[in-house]
């Protein structure tokens, strides 16, 4: 009885697929995947590199953690102004013209560090990723996401952004396996070699998506007129390039929209103020707690990264459409409350290999909020949507860092005023945690195009 059970539900798994596949996301896919296969593939590697540029010898090294918050900062603060202003242009020019920028410059960084890493050479890097990441980070899954509620009915929506979700969670897995068996040098080679192959696929094979048949994206060269753009019922004529600029007037009055879009923001903003938090000092402290090295965060991103494939692509097209995304948010933002938590008490270094198979339940997270978010919009506005609430969750990427940076550079100094190394990681759980109360109060109504 069990064995029908389970293989109803990869058949019905597999029916999803060949249905987003009818719907052109293919080479979207691959686009994406070949994107975080060489985004993911230096994680494992660059704490190593930082360290020994900027403390050689040493498992501690406060400088290296002050600067990755103060680049998480920039780029954050950077990325709030953009994302809505590369969303909506999106919208006005097509989702493949405004991809084409974070494809081809985010090859920049990379192919530094695959020239060499020593100490100025890093600095050169540190200044490009944050110039460039300025603009471009989180630029290519916000894109993606308008791009599959372009092409995908509001019934199958949070199914495909899951499933868009665990192509990122392959592409994770891929990478790390890679940098687990390559040096730091390989690494960074091949890792620019894959961004360089990403650009050009999506050039060659991938088209453009247009929300509505009536609907003709102008060229972004053209000095035509775009068309007229509507949400929540309000036209709202199209901006030149140059006016744009009001970003932070369009996240404002993005999160007035609706109480659902506002709710949705808040648990964004708290999730993702947690994540940040977490990434930027997860890797040093456990340098510092257990002495791990690039291989122990590969094998650890590895076995996250397996979890979360298999729950994106597999668990949850089969859960969304019955439990419905509300109540999977709850899940997943609980799951990652304790996820942190157990990070925080590590008494042994097998202990964090166990707390990452918890992203098996905790990667449900942000499929959903996507998708509640694109359920509230007119489809014409799906790029803006996508790029306020990328906006929104780029404050948490300025606030995070200056947040749990000093407190995780303190507490593993000697300077601690009690000996609780896991401290930060701790606080950032909190966070985690008012995201989940949040998300417990939200309750989606039907769609505006319902």
């Amino acid at each position: 009885m069990q064995n029908a059970q389970k293989n109803k539900h990869i058949i019905m798994s597999g029916r999803i697929m060949e249905k987003l596949n009818m719907y052109g996301l293919s080479h979207l896919f691959m686009t994406v995947f070949l994107h975080n296969l060489s985004t993911f593939m230096v994680q494992p590697a660059i704490t190593d590199v930082t360290m020994a540029a900027l403390c050689p010898g040493q498992d501690e090294c406060s400088i290296a953690i002050y600067l990755t918050g103060f680049q998480q900062a920039m780029i954050g603060m950077g990325t709030l102004v953009m994302m809505p202003i590369l969303g909506d242009l999106s919208d006005k020019y097509g989702r493949k013209a405004i991809l084409t920028l974070p494809m081809t410059l985010m090859i920049i960084p990379l192919g530094i560090l695959a020239y060499s890493r020593t100490k100025t050479f890093f600095y050169v890097y540190y200044v490009f990723k944050i110039i460039i990441n300025m603009i471009c980070d989180g630029c290519v899954p916000c894109l993606a996401l308008a791009y599959v509620a372009d092409n995908v009915p509001e019934g199958r929506r949070s199914s495909a952004f899951g499933v868009l979700s665990g192509i990122g969670s392959s592409a994770f897995v891929c990478g790390t396996v890679a940098a687990r068996f390559l040096s730091a040098a390989q690494t960074f080679q091949v890792s620019t070699f894959v961004a360089v192959l990403g650009a050009v696929y999506m050039q060659i094979f991938l088209r453009d998506s247009v929300a509505d048949e009536n609907q003709l994206y102008t060229p972004i060269i053209s000095q035509g007129k775009p068309p007229i753009a509507k949400i929540n019922g309000k036209s709202k004529a199209n901006m030149p390039l140059l006016k744009a600029l009001s970003s932070l007037r369009d996240i404002t009055s993005f999160l007035n929209s609706s109480k659902i879009i506002t709710q949705a923001s808040i648990v964004a903003f708290f999730s993702n103020l947690a994540d940040v938090g977490l990434h930027g000092s997860m890797m040093y402290y456990l340098k510092a707690r257990f002495h791990f090295d690039k291989n122990h965060f590969a094998d650890l991103m590895i076995i996250s990264g397996i979890a979360g494939t298999v729950s994106q692509l597999f668990l949850m097209p089969i859960f969304a459409p019955t439990l419905g995304e509300a109540r999977l948010l709850s899940i997943g933002l609980f799951f990652h409350c304790v996820h942190m938590f157990i990070y925080s008490i590590a008494w042994s270094s097998w202990v964090p290999y166990a707390a990452a198979m918890f992203s098996i339940l905790f990667v449900f997270s942000q499929p959903c909020i996507r998708s509640i978010v694109s359920k509230q919009v007119d489809p014409r506005e799906q790029g803006r949507a996508q790029g306020c609430i990328s906006g929104i969750c780029s404050i948490a990427h300025i606030v995070s860092p200056l947040a749990f940076s000093p407190l995780t550079a303190l507490f593993l100094s000697e300077k601690a005023p009690f000996n609780f190394p896991g401290f930060s990681i701790m606080c950032i759980g909190i966070a985690s945690m008012v995201s989940f109360v949040q998300s417990m109060m939200l309750r989606v109504v039907p769609s505006i195009l319902s």
